[in-house]
């Protein structure tokens, strides 16, 4: 059995990161996710409709952002995407930054080609998708405004 008294619930975890991130104008510096892409994206709750934070990794490519479903190879999708599928209009806190956005799932094709880069740069994402039988999401955030 693992000893798990010290580690925080996952939402707790999120909000440190979060909180975190936030004073360090988007870009940490020290903890697991020192020097790592992050941004905060806003979903809405599908059933709730409540606003829900979430901290996660991206990718900038070619002035495109794109985040992914990877939920660290869980077989289930992450309640974040569930959430952006039923209702595409995000908000995004990046660097720094806060706009809104609209989610926009890749196609196959180009879902496999930027999941790709982000492996190659981020070798756990390569371990995510080894470790479940779905395929995990890639969404582009296309701001609105």
């Amino acid at each position: 059995m693992t000893d798990t008294t010290n580690r925080p619930e996952p939402e707790d975890f999120n909000r440190q990161v979060i909180e975190a991130l936030r004073a360090a104008g988007g870009v940490l510096s020290e903890g697991p996710f020192a020097g790592a892409p992050l941004l905060v994206l806003h979903t809405t709750g599908r059933r709730s409709g409540r606003t829900y934070e979430n901290p996660m990794m991206y990718l900038e490519l070619d002035g495109r952002v794109f985040v992914f479903a990877s939920r660290a190879g869980h077989d289930e999708h992450p309640d974040w995407y569930l959430n952006l599928v039923a209702q595409p209009a995000v908000t995004v806190e990046r660097g720094g930054e806060t706009y809104r956005a609209r989610a926009v799932v890749l196609d196959e094709d180009e879902r496999a080609r930027v999941y790709a880069l982000q492996s190659d740069a981020f070798p756990q994402f390569a371990e995510y998708q080894r470790q479940t039988s779905r395929v995990i999401p890639v969404v582009e955030l296309v701001r609105a405004d």
